[in-house]
C-alpha cells in the first residue's frame, strides 16, 4: 500500500510501505476511505514533536470501512463504516474508566498516552491502518453522516469542545473569546452555543477565517492585527474582560492575549499545540483568579458529537474548503501549510 511516511524534520513522502496486519486480538484492518491533515502533522514536520521517529506513517483522523477483526471482537465485522479516533481507549484502565482516555494506560503505543496514531504507531494517512483496542476507538457511522462530516469527529470537533468549551468551564451567558479562528478554534465557536455562550467573539488576523466563523457561531468578530484590538474586545464586556477566554493557536502571543482579555474568576482554556516554552506571568495573574487550563483531547464525547452531527445540529461538513485524491496527497500538504494563501480550513483527501 501507499501512505505518507515522516523522513525527519521538513521531510514526508507518499510511498510504499508495508500493509498493516493483525497484532493482538482487540484489533482491526480498515481500509481508510476518507482522511485530512492536522495541524499537529505540521508541528511534527517542523520536529516539534521529537518521539515521532523517522518511516513513521503519519495521521490521526480518518473514516473508513473494516477489512478485518482480531479474534476478541465482536461488535465489530467487515464492511462496517467507522470514524477512527485520534486517540487509542483500551476501556479498561483506571484512567479509560474515569473517561481520561488520552491517557490509557493500555500498552499499546506507550502506557499513559492516547495518541499514539501517527505519534507511537502508524497512523491514519495511508491506504490501510491497524487500530488497536478497535471497539472502543472506532465509531459505528450512522446512515446519512457522510465521510467528510464523520473525519471532522476524528479530532476537531471533540478538540475544541472538550479542550475549549468544557475545560473553559463555559456556562449559560457567558462572554467567550476564542483567539485563533483555524479549524480547532472553530470547532470552539461552533461548540461554545451546547453550553449556552451568549456571545461568542472570533479573534484573527485573517479576514477570511474570520468572516467564516460567522457561519459557524461566532457573534462578533475581531481582526487582532487592529492595533486596538484589545480595546474593541473589552468594550463588548463592559471592560470587564471575556468569562473564557480560548487559546487556539499554540504560540505564546496568543496565549498572553488570553490572559490579557479575561475578566477576574475566570476561565483560560488552551487547546494550541505549543512548540516553544510559554512565560506564564505569575505575578500578574494570581491576584485576579484565574483559572488556566490545557489538555490532550480524551475523544471521550465523540459518541454525543456524532449524535448532534447526524441531526443537523453541528455544522461539521463546513469545516472542508478542499479536496484531494490520495494521488494527490503532496498537493493537500502544500495547500493545507499555506492556509493564509490557499483560504484553507480543513483538506479532506478521499481514496
Amino acid at each position: 500500500m501507499k501512505a505518507i511516511v515522516y523522513g525527519g524534520p521538513g521531510r514526508k513522502s507518499w510511498t510504499d510501505v508495508h500493509n498493516p496486519k493483525i497484532q493482538n486480538p482487540g484489533d482491526a484492518i480498515v481500509k481508510v476511505d476518507t482522511t485530512t491533515i492536522c495541524g499537529t502533522d505540521l508541528h511534527i514536520l517542523k520536529g516539534d514533536v521529537p518521539a515521532v521517529r523517522e518511516g513513521r506513517i503519519l495521521g490521526h483522523e480518518g473514516v473508513g470501512t473494516v477489512t478485518e477483526v482480531g479474534e476478541s471482537v465482536t461488535s465489530l465485522k467487515p464492511g462496517d463504516r467507522v470514524i477512527i479516533s485520534c486517540i487509542k481507549s483500551c476501556g479498561h484502565c483506571a484512567n479509560c474508566k474515569s473517561g481520561l482516555y488520552s491517557h490509557c494506560l493500555g500498552d499499546e503505543g506507550a502506557s499513559g498516552i492516547g495518541w499514539v496514531f501517527g505519534h507511537l504507531i502508524d497512523g491514519t494517512q495511508a491506504e490501510y491502518v491497524r487500530v488497536p483496542y478497535a471497539e472502543n476507538s472506532l465509531h459505528l457511522l450512522p446512515a446519512g453522516v457522510t465521510d467528510e462530516q464523520a473525519v471532522m469527529l476524528s479530532d476537531i470537533l471533540p478538540t475544541g469542545f472538550e479542550i475549549g468549551v468544557q475545560y473553559g468551564r463555559v456556562k449559560p451567558g457567558d462572554t467567550v473569546a476564542v483567539i485563533g479562528a483555524g479549524p480547532v478554534g472553530l470547532a470552539a465557536i461552533a461548540t461554545a452555543g451546547l453550553y449556552g455562550a451568549a456571545a461568542i467573539i472570533a479573534v484573527d488576523l485573517d479576514a477570511n477565517r474570520l468572516e467564516k466563523s460567522r457561519g459557524f457561531g461566532a457573534t462578533h468578530v475581531i481582526a487582532s492585527g487592529d492595533a486596538d484590538w484589545k480595546k474593541q474586545l473589552l468594550a463588548l464586556t463592559d471592560g470587564q474582560g471575556v468569562d473564557v477566554a480560548i487559546e487556539a493557536v499554540g504560540i505564546p502571543d496568543t496565549f498572553t492575549m488570553c490572559t490579557e482579555i479575561v475578566r477576574p474568576g475566570g476561565n483560560v482554556a488552551n487547546v494550541g499545540v505549543h512548540g516553544k516554552p510559554v512565560q506564564l506571568h505569575l505575578e500578574d495573574l494570581w491576584i485576579r483568579n484565574i483559572n488556566i487550563s490545557m489538555g490532550l483531547v480524551n475523544a471521550n464525547t465523540t459518541a454525543m458529537l456524532l449524535k448532534l452531527v447526524a441531526q443537523k445540529k453541528l455544522p461539521a461538513e463546513k469545516f472542508a474548503t478542499h479536496h484531494f485524491r490520495f494521488d494527490e496527497f503532496m498537493d493537500a500538504y502544500d495547500t493545507f501549510a499555506r492556509a493564509a494563501e490557499t483560504n484553507a480550513l480543513k483538506v479532506v483527501i478521499r481514496a
